[in-house]
């Protein structure tokens, strides 16, 4: 399949579930992900060393610290996100992606597209939530 056409593809419900062409989609999709996340990670690397520089005045220096701390969270929760991809792509490969853990039905081609690390369907994920909402509120 081209490029053009896999830019150009939905997977779509009138189709098998993780047929070839559905699971070439959410790969090249994971690994844009990936892409997109690392290159932004170095992008972060290269400002943190630029951004080194002494800075004269306390109230500038605490802002830079202040922007230096949420970046380095949010970079990290990326690199956790990496993991997730990671484990998705494995599942593409044998051939579990797509399917709840929970349950083994499939997850659903709209939850796949918004959340395409998701490992249970929704129906198993909003039961999951519940269950963690009760043992939070005891």
């Amino acid at each position: 399949m081209s490029s053009v056409e896999m830019i150009e593809y939905r997977p779509s419900e009138d189709e098998p579930f993780m047929n070839p062409r559905q699971r070439e989609y959410f790969r090249n999709k994971l690994l844009a992900w990936k892409d997109e996340i690392l290159r932004e990670s170095r992008g972060t690397l290269e400002n943190l060393q630029e951004e080194s520089q002494n800075h004269p005045d306390m109230a500038d220096r605490a802002s830079s610290e202040s922007d230096r701390a949420l970046e380095l969270r949010t970079r990290d929760r990326q690199r956790k996100l990496i993991g997730k991809i990671d484990s998705a792509m494995k599942r593409i490969e044998d051939g579990t992606y797509g399917y709840c853990e929970e349950t083994g039905d499939p997850i659903g081609l709209a939850r796949l597209d918004a959340r395409p690390t998701a490992t249970l369907s929704l129906e198993a994920q909003e039961l999951h939530e519940r269950r963690e909402k009760v043992y939070r509120d005891e």
